[in-house]
Formats: C-alpha cells, structure tokens, sequence
C-alpha cells in the first residue's frame, strides 16, 4: 500500500485535473486546488537483501516449521499480514496460482482478525514459483502432523501459517522469529517488509517490467512503484549508460569497415 505522502500527492493531483476541467467547462470560476502545495514524499529507507543475502537467509530457513512462509515472502513479495491471512482454500496447488484477498491484522476492538484486503489492487492472483509450490505441500503435511499431535485443542481456521496449535500467527511473534532468523544466518538486521522491498529490487535488476512486479505487489497504481523504487531504477540506468559508455569508447578500429546500409 502506499504512504500517507504518496497518496495525498496523488489524490491532488487527480482532484486539480478534475477542476481544471470544470474550469475550462465554465462550471468553476477558479482551481481552487491550484492554491495547495503538497510536499514531495520522502521516499522510506529500506535495506533490500541481496541475491546472495536471500540465497543464505533460505538456507538458514530449511528446517524451520515456517520455511514456506520465508520462500513465499521472498519470491512472491507479500505483505506480513497477506502471508498471515492465507487459507488453503485460496491457493491452487494444482495450477501453481494464489488468490490474495485476505489480510490477519490485530485490531482494538477485536485483536487478531482476518480482514478483507483494503484496496482492490490488492485483491490479486498470483502466479506461485515451483519452490514455493514444493515447500507448500511439505508444510501441509507437516500441519496434518500437528492437528494429529493436538488432537481436540487444535483451533480449525483454514489458515495455512498457524501456530502448533492451529491458531493465527501474531505478526509481532513472526517479526521476532524473523529476527533470530536473520541472526542464526549470519545476516544484517532487517525488517520483514524488507523482504517485500528485496522481491522487487531482484526482479527490478533481472529487467523484469514494472507493471509486471506492479501486479505481483498489489500496488494501487504504477506510480507508486515507480517512486518507491526509483533509486533502483537510476542504479540500473548509470549502469546501462556505463556499458554503452564503454563500448562507444573503444579504441581499435576494425579491421574491416562496416558496409554501408541502403535505408529505404
């Protein structure tokens, strides 16, 4: 979801087009919305893991009761409560697919709750890798174990990330989890929605298009994933100029002029 400066820059953006049109329409006497400045959106800081880093954090996963959870974080980029809020009803194992619709939030009045997702952007499907399809299946045998080990305490939610005990994960536990697991793997500390931001900054430098990694995020709209992974994007523009530079920049000639082209 985008930040509170992100969405009022957009939703200003929208309402001065829309009276700068009643305006030319002569149903306005003024754009009042030409009056109010908003302020650029501080783009947040995060800590994307590298290649290398993501490779290690899942190997330092494999054992661990929550190893499908870490793969479909770092492959797929969903949000925490996503993850947290997934039934096995909106997974197709079969076809390889994951219907996002849900999100487990802790609220006031209701403590740990599964919410419908708050924009439509973020009610998606998406496509599931061939790893997180294989830890998938092992974690729900595995869960099949545990509902046999608790026998009638076992809370029956349909929930795929549960505790022992078949109740929901509270996402302040999975942090803490997260941060031992960064420190048994040797790694930095990060938050867990650094995960979401390593997904896309991955698939940012392999050249995968961004409405692509858009969609995967669940993003409102475009420019939000344009802004918030723009430094990515001009790493990877002072890299491309940097290649071209260093072939334009050759000195040997050829042995052989090119022949010349006929344009028609």
């Amino acid at each position: 979801m985008a930040d509170t400066g992100q969405t009022v820059t957009y939703v200003h953006a929208v309402l001065k087009s829309a009276l700068e049109h009643a305006v030319r329409e002569d149903e306005l006497p003024r754009n009042v919305a030409r009056n109010v400045k908003t302020t650029a959106p501080r783009p947040r800081r995060f800590q994307p893991l590298t290649a290398a880093e993501a490779s290690q954090l899942l190997q330092a996963a494999n054992g661990d009761r929550l190893h499908a959870l870490y793969e479909l974080a770092l492959r797929t980029g969903l949000r925490k409560g996503e993850l947290l809020g997934l039934h096995w009803e909106d997974l197709d194992l079969d076809g390889g697919t994951a219907t996002i619709h849900r999100s487990l939030q802790r609220t006031r009045s209701q403590g740990l709750t599964v919410l419908h997702t708050k924009t439509l952007a973020s009610e998606r499907r998406i496509a599931l890798p061939t790893e997180c399809l294989s830890s998938l299946k092992i974690h729900q045998e595995e869960q099949q174990a545990e509902r046999q080990a608790a026998g009638t305490s076992w809370t029956d939610n349909g929930l795929i990330f549960t505790t022992p005990k078949g109740r929901p994960l509270d996402p302040g536990n999975l942090t803490r989890r997260f941060r031992r697991l960064l420190h048994n793997a040797g790694l930095r500390t990060i938050r867990f929605h650094d995960l979401r931001h390593s997904t896309a900054t991955l698939l940012l430098e392999q050249g995968v298009d961004l409405v692509v990694i858009k969609e995967l995020l669940g993003h409102a709209h475009i420019g939000v994933t344009a802004g918030v992974y723009a430094h990515v994007r001009l790493r990877l523009q002072r890299q491309a100029i940097d290649t071209l530079g260093g072939i334009l920049s050759q000195t040997d000639a050829p042995d052989d002029p090119p022949t010349a082209a006929v344009v028609r």
